[in-house]
């Protein structure tokens, strides 16, 4: 009769208990995800074959002990399908990450206990030298944030705003046209007969820019585009192109 009981009752246990969704680390940490609801409200994994823009994002250490992204804040018009090309120059290990800054702050809190690496559709990390892409379609509007949530990272400087709505990105992002005048793959850089550079305050004329790799395998010498270029550790660089 007690055998018949505790088997009973270790059923009924087994069939009423919660049920909690695995970790989103690569180490089987096993605590639920932060806040599900807040990692919808960002948006959702884009489709690859319908992305509007990329954007190249930089992680890397300044000479004074920083740690930064280039660029350092992202306004994204709701809807938009972003691809981030994401490249670590610095010496250390880095990551991004993108979420709600409540999310971004619960993650932190969890990293803080033992480093553990994301295995999240919203996230890359990146030994030095490494490159990455996070395809994703921010369908609210509403103010995000980019970090590095490995610990003493965000501190030193890694983390930055996301401002998604209809007209801010529309104001924001002002492309610039030219024509591709010659490209040199193996030094990664391209040169480009173009309009003015708002942005930079520089009238039309004929500059060689960088690139990464992924950009230059999408042009050709001759080629008219669309692109937006900014300063990337001192040097001109194209950061977006249609």
């Amino acid at each position: 009769m007690m055998k018949n009981l505790l088997l009973t009752t270790a059923l009924v246990l087994t069939l009423t208990a919660p049920a909690f969704a695995s970790g989103s680390h690569s180490d089987s940490h096993d605590e639920p995800k932060a806040d599900d609801h807040a990692a919808m409200m960002i948006g959702m994994p884009g489709d690859a074959t319908k992305i509007d823009r990329t954007i190249n994002v930089f992680m890397r250490e300044t000479d004074d002990g920083d740690m930064v992204f280039e660029p350092k804040s992202f306004e994204i018009a709701t809807g938009e399908t972003i691809r981030f090309n994401v490249v670590n120059k610095g010496e250390l290990e880095h990551e991004f990450v993108i979420d709600t800054i409540e999310g971004n702050a619960a993650h932190k809190e969890i990293m803080a206990q033992g480093d553990m690496e994301h295995d999240d559709p919203n996230s890359v990390r990146l030994d030095e030298g490494g490159e990455g892409e996070i395809i994703w379609t921010f369908a609210n509007a509403g103010s995000f944030e980019f970090a590095c949530l490995i610990p003493g990272h965000y501190e030193s400087g890694m983390h930055g705003p996301i401002t998604v709505g209809e007209k801010i990105a529309q104001v924001a992002v002002e492309y610039t046209t030219g024509k591709i005048k010659e490209i040199n793959a193996k030094a990664g850089k391209v040169t480009i007969i173009h309009g003015p550079l708002v942005n930079l305050d520089m009238p039309s004329m004929t500059m060689v820019f960088r690139a990464d790799k992924e950009m230059i395998s999408k042009m050709s010498e001759g080629q008219d585009i669309e692109f937006v270029a900014d300063r990337v550790t001192g040097k001109l660089t194209v950061i977006e192109m249609k």
